[in-house]
């Protein structure tokens, strides 16, 4: 699943395209794409032609478009939400190419004229028209805006470790909450969002954490080291666009990212620690496949027996 360095490309491709562009025409070609307007392809058709795609904005990994009747509005009342699920795409063309056969969903747009296909192999993904409500924190909705809107859906996300507005000390804190394994409590969107199975690993071999460690025994320095982990990580991912493993991955005009060949523990299971070469070590823990080092990452911090210790 695309996390937030892979949605962030896409965010900037899209802005940098199509935004300021209106919607002239819309094509469904799998119902399911907007399985929740209760009207279905209609509905949807109807919210959004007319309309221009103001901002495009990012919340961890939830990507949004305000709708606004005009280029430049400030005050849109509605958004184009976007959920890639595991597999979603956004392709741009200059022409109206015959869709791609896991093409969902077209967006025909003018001023400037291009076309806006969404793609989604595995048919997790969709789009939603909903309305845009305030920010419980009274901040910016997420990169991409000033607005202090997000979609209805995304109002229980959090904010993303790289968010400027995300508050360190309250975000440390709420890491160490709870009995449940610290990585678990980094998959938690709620918590501090963007981060998932791939930055989440590699997160935690970055702070020398193990990732079934209960959240309450993360010390408060822990806590700190795993949220810069998170944020080093995730910015070294999004300058090299992302992690592409295949092509489910792709940035809107068809590129793949490249973090993939630094990944130091997600998928190098039975490979040398590049640390301190012990051997990777990966086990399913809550169902998700996790990779971390057993001789960094020790389950249980050792006790110190006094000040030389």
């Amino acid at each position: 699943m695309p996390e937030l360095p892979e949605v962030e490309v896409v965010r900037r491709g899209l802005a940098s395209l199509v935004a300021g562009a209106r919607v002239a025409a819309v094509d469904i070609y799998r119902d399911s794409c907007v399985r929740l307007l209760p009207g279905g392809p209609a509905e949807f058709s109807a919210e959004v032609v007319g309309l221009t795609l103001s901002r495009i904005v990012r919340r961890g990994k939830f990507l949004w478009c305000e709708l606004a009747p005009e280029p430049g509005d400030d005050a849109p009342l509605l958004a184009l939400s976007a959920h890639l699920g595991m597999s979603g795409q956004f392709r741009v063309h200059t022409d109206a190419p015959p869709p791609h056969r896991h093409c969902r969903a077209r967006l025909t747009l003018a001023a400037p004229a291009l076309v806006l296909d969404f793609l989604d192999q595995r048919t997790f993904g969709y789009l939603h028209v909903e309305p845009l409500v305030p920010t419980p924190d009274g901040g910016p909705g997420g990169e991409g805006t000033p607005l202090p809107l997000l979609p209805a859906s995304v109002a229980h996300i959090g904010r993303d470790a790289l968010d400027p507005a995300l508050d360190d000390a309250a975000a440390s804190r709420a890491l160490r909450r709870g009995s449940r394994g610290i990585k678990q409590v980094l998959l938690d969107q709620t918590v501090v969002s963007g981060i998932g199975n791939i930055y989440a690993d590699e997160a935690l071999w970055l702070a020398r954490v193990h990732p079934e460690r209960s959240a309450h025994a993360v010390t408060p320095a822990q806590s700190r080291e795993i949220l810069a982990a998170a944020r080093e990580v995730m910015g070294r991912a999004l300058a090299q666009g992302g992690t592409s493993f295949d092509a489910l991955y792709v940035n809107v005009n068809g590129e793949s990212g490249y973090f993939s060949r630094s990944l130091e523990a997600y998928g190098r299971a039975g490979e040398p620690c590049s640390r301190c070469g012990s051997l990777l070590r990966r086990e399913s823990i809550g169902g998700r496949s996790t990779h971390w080092c057993a001789r960094c990452q020790r389950r249980w911090s050792a006790r110190r027996s006094g000040p030389g210790s």
